[in-house]
This record gives structure tokens, sequence and C-alpha cells, in this order.
């Protein structure tokens, strides 16, 4: 018979995420207990449990990220710094890129970050202040009127636990109590008519939504050979060429996001070329596979440490196409995670066979996957790279037009009065489930308002990730890394914040002074609220 616990806490945060384990750090520091779940074994999500280096703006050394943000970074690369050999020159540069990948000022192991996030919560699992329930996922949401009541997870064995807070945080990768508790909620494009937003389409597409990938790490062994079997559906695979695509989707040619004409890049095992330019405003930094998301470079480390580069794929080659994790049965959903497992152990097979050399010949054999690196037995990583979950129908939705620079133009992004953060990247939509192409557009500088964390009718539940009042458009420069991080730390903070004076969050929403006073706390934790003057925009 299947085992049955309850658990109360303060604060109950659902998907140790980016954001979530952003919320349950700041609802921490505010003296309250948290339960965290997360259906993997390790902290980070898209940092770690995905696999995915941070993309970030090109200001983030400077400024437009939190201080708890800032102390996960230079966290990551003092673990290079006390445990790995760096030469004298990588480890006295301050902004270290143990990978110097183009991707971001710090490309780094999913697993470094993943023990750095543990060693972060360390002192408040020893106080006893926090609990965390590794591989529990949310089975069912119990609800009283407009407030969550509690939610039931179901453990790796079958045991259910039956968690119950005054605060529910929705960190989930793909909002997962949404649905369970009928909280309202929408998923893939609304209508232009909706929205009025300048890229979404005429009618709404709720099952059109972003392809998600699983992403792998590799490295270059010259003179070896690592080849894979040949996967179950590469034969599937090798011919798939999207209606969009200009050539099939195993190759080294996808659209270019921002003019969708056709793009060739190289795949060629190598050192790094120079110094590294990681602004993607100016340069994308994709041509170069090999280097765009490299997470360590032999070079920045003693001589015999490293054999190889060791690289992340995660390119728009392997993003899953045929449809979506959100709104289908449970098995179509497996079907898909399947097929896009199938669809890159079928890129990997594809670069050790048949990719085009420099010589003429075909096929890097000596790639050979990393296991260690990612935390799992075969290299890939635990969990899906997520880009799009549902959202909530929020107080406040953050439009297009909100931050469209070629909308807003010199007068940069709305300014929202009740701003609880910073963000900054393009828009940036990869194909979708729906047969559409990139979706790229300049965006300016912009803030997180306070509303888009709030539901429209549930009291005690907030968003604490990708899962906010954002639209399919804006969802785009909201998902990532600091983004994600800054969402979660303003949801646990506010939840902090009204157990500790006794108000509720549309209390603080609505009252201009309450939600001063919560503005002042959070500029005293770190938080950056606005955005200094940006050059060009």
């Amino acid at each position: 018979m299947t085992g049955r616990t309850s658990m109360d806490s303060d604060v109950l945060v659902v998907g140790a995420g980016v954001g979530g384990i952003a919320a349950t750090l700041a609802a921490l520091r505010r003296g309250r207990r948290v339960l965290l779940t997360e259906e993997t074994d390790w902290l980070g999500g898209q940092l770690t449990s995905q696999g995915v280096p941070p993309d970030e703006h090109p200001w983030i050394e400077q400024f437009g990220a939190t201080r708890s943000y800032r102390a996960l970074r230079n966290a990551i690369r003092d673990h290079y710094r006390s445990w790995y050999p760096l030469t004298p020159a990588a480890r006295e540069t301050p902004d270290l890129n143990p990978g110097l990948g183009r991707v971001s000022r710090l490309c780094h192991e999913p697993r470094a970050a993943a023990l750095v996030l543990e060693a972060m919560v360390g002192r408040y699992l020893a106080s006893g202040l926090l609990r965390v329930l590794y591989r529990h996922r949310p089975v069912s949401v119990e609800m009283d009127g407009d407030r969550v009541r509690g939610v039931t997870l179901r453990g790796p064995d079958g045991a259910l636990v039956e968690a119950s807070a005054p605060y529910v945080l929705d960190a989930t990768e793909l909002g997962d109590l949404l649905p369970l508790g009928g909280i309202e909620h929408v998923t893939g494009f609304e209508a232009q008519s909706d929205t009025g937003e300048p890229s979404a389409p005429a009618i709404a597409q709720p099952d059109n939504m972003q392809a998600f990938s699983w992403v792998f790490a590799v490295e270059h062994r010259a003179g070896e050979d690592h080849t894979i079997d040949r996967p179950d559906q590469y034969g599937f695979w090798r011919e798939y060429r999207p209606p969009f695509w200009p050539d099939r989707l195993l190759s080294l040619v996808a659209p270019d996001p921002r003019t969708l004409e056709p793009l060739g890049r190289t795949f060629v095992p190598h050192g790094s070329k120079g110094p590294v330019d990681p602004d993607q405003s100016r340069d994308p930094g994709d041509r170069d596979l090999w280097a765009f998301r490299r997470i360590l470079a032999r070079e920045q480390f003693q001589p015999g440490f490293l054999d190889s580069d060791v690289v992340v794929v995660n390119w728009p080659m392997i993003d899953y196409l045929p449809g979506p994790l959100i709104g289908v049965s449970d098995e179509e959903r497996d079907k898909h995670l399947d097929g896009s497992r199938q669809l890159a152990l079928s890129m990997l097979y594809w670069l050790q066979t048949e990719a085009p050399r420099p010589d003429g010949g075909t096929g890097w054999a000596g790639l050979r996957l990393r296991p260690d690196v990612m935390g799992t037995a075969d290299g890939f990583a635990k969990a899906p790279y997520v880009r799009e979950s549902r959202r909530i129908r929020a107080r406040r939705t953050v439009t297009e037009q909100d931050l469209s620079l070629a909308v807003r133009g010199e007068r940069g992004a709305v300014s929202y009065p009740d701003s609880v953060g910073v963000g900054m990247y393009r828009i940036d939509l990869h194909p979708s489930t729906g047969g559409d192409n990139y979706i790229d557009v300049g965006s300016c500088p912009f803030q997180i308002p306070l509303g888009a964390l709030l539901p429209v009718r549930t009291r005690n539940l907030l968003a604490a990730g990708k899962n906010l009042g954002t639209t399919h458009i804006t969802n785009g420069c909201y998902r990532l890394h600091p983004v994600e991080w800054n969402i979660g730390e303003a949801a646990g903070a506010l939840a902090g914040h009204c157990l500790n004076n006794g108000v509720e969050p549309d209390q603080v929403y609505e009252d201009p002074g309450a939600l001063r006073r919560f503005q002042d706390e959070l500029v005293a934790d770190g938080f950056e609220l606005s955005w200094p003057r940006v050059r060009g925009y």
C-alpha cells in the first residue's frame, strides 16, 4: 500500500529550477521555513539539470541582476579557482570564463553550478529552516475557494507527500500547478486581437509552443573511436526536414534567427581562437558550434589536465518540433520526450559518422559523451531544456509593445511602478510545434512588474519562473537565467514579506505605500528595480 506523509512549512516552493532556488533563498533570508520540491536530483533547472550555460545580457558584469545572482556567478568562478588547476592567467582574470564559450561570459559545467547551489542552501538545511524533497513531482492540488490548500507530490517509490503552506510558489518548468489547481492560465500564442502585439497571429494558437531540446556534453579524442550504436530513430531523423528549414535538420545549416536566411555553421574540434566576445547583440556567436557553448577550454587549465575541450550541444538542430509537452496525454508526452532524446542521439551519431570535415572526410569518431559533466549515466542532461511554460492570467501582463525596440525606440521599455527587478534579452523565440520559424525581435532593457507574478484570482499562489504573466512573445526575453532568477527571488521575497508583515500580495500590489515598503526592502536586499541609461537604447 502506498504511504502518505503530511508536511507543512511557511512557504512551499514546487520546482527547484533557477526561479525556485532563488525564491527559496529569498524566503529563507526572511526567516521563513521552506519546503522545496524538485523532480530531478539537482537544484538549478536550466542551469544544471537541463545542462544550459547561462544566457545573459552584455552588461551582466556591471549591472542588470540581483545581488544574490551575482553571488552565484562569483561562487561558480571561485569554485574553479579553489579546486581546478587553472593557469595563472585564468586564475587572475576577474571575469573568469572556464569554457571561453561564445554564448556567455560564464560558461561552466552544469555539475559545478549544482555543487555551488547545494553549498548556498547548506546552512539552511543544517538549521532545519529548509527541507528538500528530490525526485518528487506534483500530482494534485487541493483548492479552498481562491486559495491553494495543499499540493500532493509523488516520490520515486510511489509514496505521496501532502504539502501545505500559507504561500505556494509554482516554480515548475511547465507551470504544472496551474491545471492541477484549476488556476487561470494560457498556453501558446495569444491572438493579436487580445494583446495588440505586432508579432502575434490573428487567431490564438494555444497548442503552438517553442521547441524543447535534450542537450548533451561531448569532448573529442583524436584518433579514438567512440561512435555510439545507431539510434533506433536515426533513419527518420536523418531525412527529417521541417517545411521552413533550409536543409535536413541533421546538418550544419539552419536559419539565421534574425533574417531567416540559410546560415551555415562549422563544427571542428579546436582550441579557442583568440578573445571571446559574448555580446550577442553584436554577434550571436553560433557560427562556430564547437566554441558556441564550450564549458571547459583546455587553455584555461594547466597542461595535461584536459585531453579536450568540453562542449554542450544545444543547437537549433536538436530543437524538437513534432509536438509539445503541455496539453497532451501522458502517452503523447512520453512519445515526445523519447523523440527528443532520439533526435539528440541522432545528431551525435551524425556528427560521429557523417558530418563534413575540412579534409574532405566525414564524421568525428573521436567525439565522446561526458556523463560526469551532466551527472547522468549516458552524458545527456537529466531533463529536457524547456523554453516555454504555461503562464498565469496575471494582474499585469507584459506585451511586446511594452519593450520592443521597434515600438518603443528611444523612449525605452515601459516603466512599471510596481517593478521588482530588471532584465534584458532579445525576444528570442525558437521554432515552434505549430510550424513557425524563429521570431527574433530586438528589445529594450526592461523591468519585471510585480503584477505579473500575481494570478488574477488565486490569492496565495505566486509565479516563480517562466509561468509569470508574459505572452508567448514576451516569454522569449523573460525566460533567460538572470531574469528567471529575479522572478523567483521576487516571489520568495514577497511571500516572506507578507508573512512577516501580516499583509497579502494583493494588498502590496494595490496599496502604493505597501508597495513602496516592499520595494525598499528589495533594494536593501540587492535588487535593481530600474536600469541606468544604456547606450543604444
